[in-house]
């Protein structure tokens, strides 16, 4: 039982210590809380995409906002990229996986929308193609990455580098930060 109670508290102590820097990206937090606010004010949607841990993260988030988060709201405009399987297979066999959001972004983004690859390594072709098409079609693009931001954050107008180089814990800032952002639109649009 101690290597279990080893783990723990490695695991928590990295997972704390990830948290406690989260305040440092305050302003750009701000930044993207208020352009998704915009965002959807205007009548435009978010759109999430990502692989792996990342692929459940877009789809958390995105039903987040088409469902609620804790308040009873009218529902949001959001997608995520990464959860019909048809589309995904189709392009990944026709045009290769490296493509799969980019031609997703082509037919479903506008102008005004939001577009947030996920992207702890900050270098996923896929994911970086999907921002380079959602700047294309003139969409925010965001990025969240890990520590490093990799070209992800190079690209994006707005980038969230999670305090940590470590996968899991980046996935945790981002899962937080998702659920902050949640809030804000909860409070946001409450009333609308």
């Amino acid at each position: 039982m101690s290597d279990f109670s080893d783990i723990f508290a490695q695991q928590t102590a990295a997972h704390r210590a990830a948290v406690e820097r989260l305040p440092e990206s305050l302003p750009v937090l701000e930044k993207l809380s208020a352009a998704i606010i915009d965002c959807l004010r205007a009548g435009h949607k978010v759109l999430f995409f990502g692989n792996g841990g990342s692929a459940a993260d877009a789809q958390h988030l995105a039903a987040e906002f088409v469902i609620r988060y804790r308040l009873n709201r009218r529902s949001l405009p959001a997608l995520a990229l990464t959860t019909d399987t048809s589309m995904l297979t189709a392009c990944g066999n026709d045009f290769g996986f490296e493509t799969i959001f980019a031609r997703q972004i082509e037919g479903l983004a506008r102008a005004g929308d939001i577009a947030i690859g996920i992207t702890t390594s900050g270098n996923s072709p896929n994911v970086l193609a999907g921002l380079d098409a959602a700047k294309a079609r003139g969409c925010v693009t965001v990025s969240f990455t890990a520590e490093s931001g990799g070209r992800a954050a190079e690209i994006a107008d707005i980038a969230f580098k999670a305090p940590s180089a470590v996968t899991a814990h980046a996935q945790e800032c981002h899962m937080i930060v998702g659920h902050i952002l949640c809030e804000m639109v909860d409070r946001v649009f409450a009333d609308a």
